[in-house]
């Protein structure tokens, strides 16, 4: 990815219009929205400042909720219906479909040629569609994803290591796909189609977790092109609870496995070049990687009694190409991005990194489950993705319908985090030093991820 970044970063990968269209376009902006008491107001109201010509513009409040969220949007809405402003709100007595059904059924109810979707979280600039909607100029571009952002990346060592990871996943892994020509996805969220795209794709479909992704590999695959626009970019809030956090997680997992069983048999017969066709493979098949960690956990122990027996020199050697072939290109990796997005910041960011791959390792159990259902079809529903409104107190911490899923994995990842630690006194006895670093990592991130999944209290703010 890094290889591939640079080598075509001069490449824009598309058009980009510098100037204004001479009559712009209709657009429909769809909120869908599930039980997000706490930002959904937010949303609504940054969503109908948006600068666009008002005659051209449709927001659509596509409400699933079953609690207070309800009773906010429709007050929301009639505010700024009041003003003037065209916008919708509609309620399914049912969730079915999720997300996608949701999407689905606002765009039955809408008239415009272009489609923005932001999710509840997101708070968009005001220009957002004056800069992404020329991008559309070429007529073979189907979608516009434009770039995340944080709102609270600095709010705890959680929040700083995730938004380390969608900055990786966004400048280098977006940047590197869309410009060598290779596939990439819609996000979901803070990205903008050609409404006459997702119908010749096959329209929105549910039988996956990860919709976005399902129907951006469909609609490569019939040939349409995508545009990502690294310099609009879209504030979001990160997960400032762990089980939040992990649920996430085990949805784009499970629902990555499950779009590869469904697509990778047709992109591995399509025309693509091949080197696209291997790209894909890795892209929708990345998350087995999780089994792989899971089962290097468990062989560990083998391990290093095997370094103890030949001695350290030997286990210097073993140890090098590990260091090299991992640990230093993940984080070249993240720390391209950083200094990608901020030559200011960039430096100050190293500290995170030995956190990003503990957790990155801690949550392995989790995310392995998440393959495995997805690799055996056995089927989950859509679970949200709790968000507080950027600064959350203590009472909305404490709601249980505000917090992500609890069940047995932290007592495994517990008895994981004792089992490098034994490892760890074990390797330290005999001196076999090279091994430690490796382990502590392994260490830390289980053990983190276990308590802080049993209290997630222990998550909440470090920073000042």
């Amino acid at each position: 990815m890094v290889y591939l970044y640079y080598k075509y970063k001069d490449r824009t990968g598309g058009p980009k219009a510098e100037t204004e269209p001479a009559e712009w376009p209709t657009v429909t902006i769809q909120l869908p929205v599930f039980n997000e008491q706490f930002v959904v107001e937010r949303l609504i109201d940054t969503i109908c400042v948006i600068d666009y010509p008002p005659s051209k513009l449709e927001i659509q409040v596509l409400d699933d909720s079953t609690d207070e969220t309800t009773g906010i949007a429709r007050a929301c809405v009639d505010k700024h219906q009041a003003r003037g402003v065209e916008i919708q709100y509609l309620h399914r007595p049912d969730r079915s479909g999720f997300k996608a059904g949701a999407l689905e059924e606002g765009l039955k109810q809408s008239h415009g040629e272009f489609v923005a979707i932001f999710d509840a979280d997101f708070i968009p600039p005001p220009d957002i569609l004056k800069r992404t909607i020329p991008g559309f100029a070429d007529a073979g571009i189907s979608m516009v994803q434009t770039r995340w952002d944080h709102l609270n990346r600095d709010y705890s060592l959680l929040t700083q290591v995730q938004a380390m990871m969608l900055d990786g996943h966004f400048v280098m892994e977006h940047g590197a796909r869309h410009r060598s020509g290779r596939c990439y996805n819609f996000n979901g969220t803070a990205g903008i189609w050609r409404r006459s795209s997702i119908a010749e794709a096959g329209g929105w479909q549910h039988d996956t977790l990860t919709e976005d992704l399902d129907l951006s590999y469909r609609a490569q695959l019939a040939g349409q092109r995508f545009l990502f626009v690294d310099d609009v970019v879209s504030p979001a809030e990160l997960p400032v609870d762990i089980n939040a956090f992990k649920s996430q997680q085990h949805r784009w997992a499970k629902g990555s496995i499950q779009t590869a069983r469904k697509l990778l048999p047709d992109v591995l017969r399509s025309d693509m070049p091949w080197r696209v066709k291997l790209e894909a493979v890795f892209h929708l098949t990345n998350n087995l990687a999780y089994l792989l960690m899971l089962m290097l956990s468990v062989l560990m122990f083998p391990s290093i009694v095997i370094r103890v027996r030949e001695g350290w020199i030997s286990s210097f050697w073993i140890d090098l190409p590990f260091l090299l072939a991992a640990t230093v290109s993940i984080s070249i990796f993240y720390l391209c991005a950083q200094r990608e997005i901020s030559m200011r910041h960039w430096k100050k960011r190293i500290i995170y990194l030995p956190f990003l791959m503990s957790i990155g390792i801690g949550i392995c159990i989790n995310n392995s489950k998440a393959v495995l259902e997805a690799l055996t079809g056995y089927w989950t529903d859509f679970q949200r993705t709790p968000k507080f409104g950027f600064a959350p107190d203590q009472e909305r911490l404490k709601s249980t319908k505000y917090r992500g899923s609890r069940n047995w994995l932290p007592a495994l990842e517990l008895l994981f985090a004792g089992h490098f630690a034994l490892l760890i006194y074990y390797t330290a006895v005999n001196k076999i030093y090279s091994s430690i670093p490796f382990l502590l990592l392994f260490f830390v991130g289980f053990l983190y991820v276990g308590v802080m999944s049993l209290w997630p209290s222990g998550s909440q703010r470090i920073h000042g």
